[in-house]
């Protein structure tokens, strides 16, 4: 689905620097299991001032295993304040670049070092924790309006689908998308152009970023085309979406059955047409 680099590939399948520190310095931790990805950095410093060591564990995908990876090797050797200069776009500029839609990978890991510093310094726990003056903005990934402004500003986003490739925030239920519309506004000084949903939608999916029309379309294979399958001994596996083209996968019964192109066709694509996008196509992968 995603096109990484060379690099990012080199350092998701042979990662640098893996483990818990048991005589960290500082340890800095984000994210959650709840929302997908998750990571700890521990880092050890010198009595002058330098990075001697990092290491990190990490829960999520490739691009969040290769910037945590990446991240270590940045910081070894660095001087403290040399390292809290280091961005997200350091970051990804180091593994090549990454997927727009994976970009809160490297902002994840940008987190991390900052509560590590803090922790090494004695100024805040291990666990990044936010003031009792942010306002939660997006509950389903536990987004907050201090996060999202830091990111539209720091990486100049434009809509509220940037918003969500480098934050996460209004990738679930989507509740939270006039909040993201109105943070946009304030961040450039200007009112952004709406690109929420807006109640007249001439088709479900309509005015959705690229993360939740792949999310409703895994809802709609998992929740109205696999029970039929499944009723007659077969099933179906979403393979990948590349803009406009779904790529599924019979199995069970359906797999080499002469009449899968007929339920591809009047089943598959017709229900994620009428229940997404009328625009969708979909091929056997």
């Amino acid at each position: 689905m995603w096109e990484y680099t060379d690099k990012v590939k080199d350092h998701f399948l042979s990662p640098r620097n893996v483990g818990k520190m048991e005589d960290a310095d500082g340890i800095g931790e984000v994210g959650s299991l709840a929302c997908g990805d998750a990571l700890t950095l521990y880092i050890k410093v010198d009595d002058n001032n330098i990075i001697t060591d990092a290491t990190f564990q990490t829960f999520g995908c490739a691009s969040a295993i290769a910037s945590s990876s990446a991240l270590t090797e940045l910081l070894i050797g660095k001087s403290v304040d040399e390292a809290e200069k280091l961005t997200n776009k350091d970051i990804a500029d180091y593994l090549g670049g990454l997927p727009r839609e994976k970009m809160h990978c490297s902002v994840m890991g940008q987190e991390a070092l900052e509560q590590a510093i803090k922790n090494m310094r004695g100024e805040a726990g291990t666990k990044a924790e936010h003031s009792h003056e942010g306002e939660l903005i997006c509950e389903c990934f536990g987004v907050f309006d201090e996060e999202i402004l830091r990111a539209i500003k720091e990486n100049d986003l434009q809509t509220v689908e940037d918003i969500t490739n480098f934050t996460k925030a209004g990738g679930g239920c989507g509740k939270c998308l006039d909040d993201l519309q109105r943070l946009l506004g304030e961040a450039h000084g200007e009112q952004a152009v709406c690109t929420t949903p807006s109640a007249q939608a001439a088709f479900p999916a309509e005015g959705m970023t690229n993360i939740q029309r792949i999310h409703l379309i895994g809802e709609v294979v998992n929740d109205h085309i696999r029970p039929a399958l499944q009723a007659d001994g077969g099933d179906i596996q979403l393979v990948d979406v590349n803009g406009q083209v779904v790529s599924v996968r019979f199995q069970g019964m359906c797999s080499g059955c002469p009449s899968s192109k007929a339920t591809l066709h009047n089943l598959v694509e017709a229900k994620l047409k009428e229940m997404v996008d009328p625009g969708l196509k979909v091929q056997e992968a």
